[in-house]
């Protein structure tokens, strides 16, 4: 399958490292212009740049600007007045007991995870609907359906997504957009090792810390490792294709098999 999106223009928030970089990266290798979105100049100049070694004749565009704001989507709007692609990457994830949660965590997690996805997609939607084509994805996971004990306020916020990218399939109907979200698994991502070090020995190898955190804190994976990067960019390149347009209102798995059930 080979998958043309010349004259397209994709927004991937959060796209200076990891999965949205990888996203990034593989939306402009299949001809889209491409907006790196994060929060510094630096951050976005150096994730362009990377772009653009990777993939010869890259269109990218620099959006510095944090879009969990009102502030930031306005400056999105007015960097990119027009978006075929918006790819709703940007999150944050951390590990405290439930109990130690307080009201403010609930709320930067939701501000960050949800309603910053909301806000792009109201803006954005309307016009794509109007033109009769858009894609619009929002990067979820796993932990949206297996809430995992260590972070009950990132997996609630995920769950979130996966209802706001169905509601908002609902009210693109007929109108040629299509809105689903991706479950991610757990991604190989600096922000990730990290976190895998919270919860295993800082002196073992990363192989080993890779390999420990897998058997004890997500033993339901199928595959046994952590998923790269590039293997969720593949299904949200195939997302943004006219190949996929009978696809909307979906939550599609690029999980390894971690959720142990069959829908989704």
């Amino acid at each position: 399958m080979r998958i043309d999106l010349t004259g397209t223009t994709a927004l991937v928030t959060g796209s200076t490292q990891g999965i949205g970089l990888a996203i990034a990266t593989g939306l402009a290798a299949s001809g889209a212009r491409v907006v790196v979105n994060g929060r510094s100049d630096g951050s976005v100049q150096r994730a362009a740049g990377e772009i653009r070694a990777a993939v010869d004749g890259a269109d990218v565009v620099e959006l510095a600007a944090d879009v969990t704001t009102a502030e930031g989507a306005a400056k999105a709007l007015e960097v990119v007045p027009r978006v075929d692609i918006l790819v709703n990457n940007l999150g944050i994830f951390g590990a405290k007991p439930a109990l130690e949660v307080d009201d403010d965590e609930w709320r930067r997690y939701l501000e960050v995870n949800v309603l910053s996805a909301v806000r792009l997609t109201r803006q954005y939607l309307p016009q794509m609907m109007e033109r009769g084509w858009g894609r619009i994805q929002n990067i979820a996971s796993d932990s949206a359906i297996v809430i995992p004990t260590e972070m009950i306020h990132y997996g609630v916020s995920k769950t979130a997504l996966l209802a706001v990218s169905r509601g908002f399939a609902k009210e693109a109907a007929g109108s040629g957009v299509t809105v689903n979200s991706v479950i991610a698994g757990p991604t190989h991502t600096a922000g990730v090792e990290d976190f895998v070090y919270e919860l295993v020995s800082r002196d073992l190898p990363w192989d080993e810390a890779q390999h420990e955190f897998m058997l004890k804190h997500r033993p339901q994976s199928l595959l046994q490792r952590l998923i790269e990067p590039e293997e969720i960019a593949n299904m949200v390149v195939y997302l943004s294709s006219q190949q996929a347009s009978a696809t909307t209102g979906g939550a599609l798995r690029v999980d390894g098999g971690y959720v142990d059930s069959i829908l989704p």
